[in-house]
């Protein structure tokens, strides 16, 4: 098993919105990138969720509490708690997120935002 990341630069070098990189006993880390004002869609988990700003700029919506983001902000979504990461800029929004437990399956890949169906 690895056991130590460059992630900063996975998170910066990542093109794809969504991307699995180590997944433990309980918890996950997952790299991200967002278009330009492209958002990751209102959802709550039954995790705990981290996530850590890279670079770019945003807005964090944490139970209709709205927050603006930046480079080197945390942000924690306990359990339970409805959220939306927005990207408000022209430039890539680039993040990583800690979930506690795991939320996707190992090797996770999405290229694009999922549709919504």
């Amino acid at each position: 098993m690895k056991y130590v990341f460059p992630i900063d630069t996975l998170t910066k070098d990542n093109s794809f919105f969504r991307q699995e990189i180590i997944t433990g006993h309980n918890s996950q880390v997952v790299i991200m990138s967002l278009k330009a004002h492209e958002d990751i869609g209102m959802e709550v988990h039954k995790a705990d969720q981290i996530l850590v700003i890279v670079s770019g700029s945003g807005k964090a919506v944490l139970n209709n509490q709205e927050h603006s983001i930046t480079e080197g902000d945390l942000v924690m979504v306990p359990q339970g708690t409805h959220h939306n990461i927005t990207n408000t800029s022209n430039e890539l929004l680039k993040l990583f997120t800690v979930y506690a437990p795991a939320q996707h399956a190992v090797g996770t890949v999405d290229k694009q935002k999922p549709s919504e169906d």
